[in-house]
């Protein structure tokens, strides 16, 4: 037997967007040594270039067998990687979406609106607000989802996007704009939304410039992730919340 195998600290698995290209290429950036990441695809809709909330609603089943399959792993973890998937039906949706997939996996299970709001507990953040890619209607599930969370949402831009190749996209420039334009006074931290946006490389430049934390969905993701495998890296190069 190998005596140092991958993933020897930790294997985690992400269930990811197929039309999206963001999330597992950030994971493989952020991973620390002898942590593994491993990947299921799920369809978000037949026509990659457009989503619907429709679509988003009827990810869940779609997540459940992915769970299956990637629970046939050893793996210490397991995140459902899409945001406004997790956030569009609530709090106590998600919530059930989780003990179904630790049901079916017997491993820690979180999704990425979870893993915001396990962040943001772990920052002690009350107000917040967001940046998104999202259309309106989206966006108004995003605001709701916090709400019922516990957190205040001082102010939120969207871009009107709901083409993942779009959204994925998305330089660096027109990202760190968004997130800065979305700050407000009032907001103790600024959470960019999607796993689908390449944020990662902007984080420090942000939290510096606003001066305060930043949280990306796969950061955030990746964060949780971790900390449910028992891994307590201080890699606060992606921001304030590897801290803690």
């Amino acid at each position: 037997m190998q005596k140092n195998p991958y993933g020897f600290r930790a294997r985690i698995g992400l269930i990811y967007i197929a039309s999206a290209y963001a999330m597992d290429v950030e994971f493989q950036e952020m991973a620390p040594r002898g942590v593994t990441s491993h990947v299921t695809r799920i369809k978000l809709s037949e026509d990659p270039t457009r989503f619907t909330i429709d679509d988003l609603v009827e990810l869940e089943g779609k997540a459940l067998e992915a769970t299956s399959i990637l629970s046939q792993a050893p793996l210490k973890a397991i995140g459902f990687g899409c945001t406004s998937g997790s956030f569009v039906n609530g709090v106590q949706y998600d919530k059930a979406l989780i003990q179904k997939m630790e049901a079916i996996a017997q491993v820690k299970c979180t999704t990425t609106s979870n893993a915001v709001v396990e962040a943001l507990h772990q920052l002690d953040v009350q107000t917040i607000a967001i940046a998104a890619p999202y259309t309106k209607e989206v966006t108004d599930q995003a605001i709701q989802y916090f709400k019922e969370a516990g957190f205040d949402v001082a102010n939120l831009i969207g871009l009107g996007m709901m083409n993942d190749y779009d959204i994925s996209a998305l330089d660096l420039k027109t990202i760190y704009d968004m997130a800065v334009q979305a700050d407000h006074p009032d907001a103790e931290a600024v959470f960019i939304s999607c796993t689908g946006i390449q944020a990662l490389q902007v984080i420090p430049l942000l939290e510096r410039d606003l001066q305060k934390p930043v949280l990306t969905s796969n950061q955030a993701t990746f964060w949780h992730l971790l900390r449910l495998s028992g891994v307590h890296e201080n890699m606060n190069q992606y921001g304030k919340i590897f801290d803690f």
